[in-house]
């Protein structure tokens, strides 16, 4: 952190006049790399990840791991980085939601299918007893035909 005792405000009072020492916050981070994924910066986010700086199972504050944050942004594309760099499809957060369960509540289809192409477990329960399934909105059209389609398929 860099301090300045004297910087110049303005050249033409008499008087040189003085400004306060710049202070910077620095956050941990993890709450940085959440606050990335939040906004779907990927790159920070594989920056974030490639320099070891977090680890991709952690569990922070919010309760949440980096995939199931990626998820609630329902950025498609955070996902896939996330998952291209070793995130696990099937971790549970602190309520047992696995991103699939975090998919469907939300109303995210693409998400949802693309975790599902990857082998995403459909009749995984969290804490409440709950399959991702369950937590479908019915005027979500495009999760309901999805999950009328794995069904099909399991009867």
């Amino acid at each position: 952190m860099k301090y300045y005792s004297h910087c110049p405000v303005s050249r033409y009072n008499s008087r040189l006049t003085t400004v306060k020492p710049a202070r910077t916050v620095h956050f941990p981070n993890d709450i940085v790399f959440q606050d990335h994924i939040r906004q779907g910066d990927l790159e920070q986010v594989g920056r974030f990840i490639r320099a070891r700086k977090v680890k991709l199972d952690t569990i922070y504050l919010s309760g949440m791991a980096a995939l199931h944050e990626a998820v609630l942004s329902g950025n498609l594309e955070c996902v896939k980085l996330l998952v291209k760099y070793g995130a696990d499809i099937h971790q549970k957060d602190e309520n047992g939601w696995t991103p699939l369960h975090m998919a469907c509540s939300d109303g995210y289809p693409h998400i949802a299918r693309y975790l599902m192409s990857l082998g995403a477990k459909v009749d995984v329960t969290n804490e409440e007893g709950e399959r991702p399934a369950d937590l479908i909105d019915p005027d979500c059209k495009d999760l309901v035909s999805l999950f009328a389609c794995v069904n099909t398929v399991m009867d």
